[in-house]
């Protein structure tokens, strides 16, 4: 028999993949490069859905874990926020805490997986050049990841919950490995990431075992054709062929290959604001419904963030620390929401009010 929030869950994400499908399949149906304005009205919309569900955890968030009365809010708290003070001979007044606390939670997620997915964000970029996707066909390959992304992280998110339960711990090297991300990612800011499509571990695996097609096809993922030696020759329809790849599936899963790469940042790192699975699947959902339009928003205008890096590298430091002295500092989900919020817009401050200095040989010219 299922549980209240097993219920809610499954509720959440047949809404999700409604809005998704309606989006792939009706309202995005025919290929074509998005416009800035159409990808800005995108954004705010899903910016919109996200804070829209914030409101509903802030008046009705106890209904995710089906909470009647006292008992049940305070085994809830017992697992996911023992440090909330709570009282008996208050039972509503408790459970809005409970409820706040959620709220809280949801939008420093949101807002820590936000900030991550810019930077992955450049990473796709790279991918679309590397493998010369056409940029009529971005949004098909960005649907179909972004679906993709969603299993992965809801494997990821509550199977690591169900590890933290168990194995606390694991929260140390989650802090460990975060704060390593976040000197790594400051010392490698200026680098300028390049892709060898030859030679990626998911393009060489792909085509050991599987049949390419060295063409894209549209916006097929798997073609009929005949192969002669080294070459492939495309059968016409009806006819008997080889079924193969094509280069616009693998760059599909390249870049859900990357996502699993990305997920050892986010995940751990929205771990550190709550460690309700539900309000940590909540909070990646609704950042990563947003990063398609974010994409096409974000291609028109990457260049002028350069201090993104450097905000997001403190970010991972914060986040880091916070969970390595947990048991010892408690850093209150208000004050780091308002920590995450102040580094974001100083970040995108700077980048746009400081100047870049001129390069050492441009000042020789």
């Amino acid at each position: 028999m299922f549980s209240i929030e097993n219920i809610f869950l499954i509720g959440f994400v047949v809404f999700i993949i409604a809005i998704l499908m309606l989006d792939m399949l009706v309202i995005d149906r025919k290929a074509h490069v998005v416009s800035i304005k159409e990808a800005a009205t995108w954004t705010f919309v899903w910016i919109g859905l996200a804070l829209a569900f914030s409101a509903f955890l802030w008046f009705f968030g106890d209904m995710v874990h089906g909470i009647q009365n006292y008992a049940d809010l305070q085994a809830v708290a017992a697992k996911y926020a023992r440090h909330l003070t709570l009282d008996p001979n208050h039972f509503e007044a408790s459970v809005q805490s409970y409820r706040h606390y959620m709220t809280i939670s949801y939008l420093s997620g949101y807002l820590i997986e936000k900030t991550l997915s810019v930077d992955n964000l450049f990473v796709m970029m790279m991918i679309f050049a590397s493998f010369g996707v056409k940029n009529t066909e971005y949004q098909h390959v960005l649907n179909w990841g972004i679906l993709g992304a969603i299993v992965l992280r809801f494997i990821f998110i509550f199977a690591g919950a169900a590890i933290i339960q168990r194995f606390e711990w694991v929260l140390l090297i989650f802090g460990l490995f975060l704060v390593y991300s976040g000197i790594k990612m400051y010392l490698d800011r200026n680098k300028q990431e390049q892709m060898d499509v030859q030679h990626h571990p998911m393009v060489k695996f792909l085509s050991k075992y599987f049949h390419v097609y060295p063409h894209f096809v549209g916006d097929h993922f798997f073609v009929r054709a005949k192969k002669q030696g080294n070459t492939y020759t495309l059968v016409e329809h009806g006819q008997h062929g080889l079924l193969c790849l094509t280069p616009l599936l693998i760059t599909v899963i390249v870049i859900e290959f990357s996502d699993i790469i990305f997920a050892f940042d986010s995940i751990p790192a929205i771990f550190s604001v709550s460690l309700d699975p539900y309000v940590v699947f909540f909070s990646n959902i609704f950042a990563l419904l947003g990063l398609r339009a974010m994409f096409f928003l974000l291609a028109a205008v990457a260049d002028k963030f350069r201090y993104l890096k450097v905000g997001v590298s403190l970010l991972l430091l914060f986040i880091g620390v916070k969970l390595l002295i947990h048991k010892y500092v408690e850093i209150s989900a208000v004050g780091s929401l308002f920590f995450i919020i102040a580094v974001i817009a100083i970040s995108i401050v700077a980048s746009l009010v400081l100047k870049e200095k001129p390069k050492a040989s441009e000042n020789h010219e």
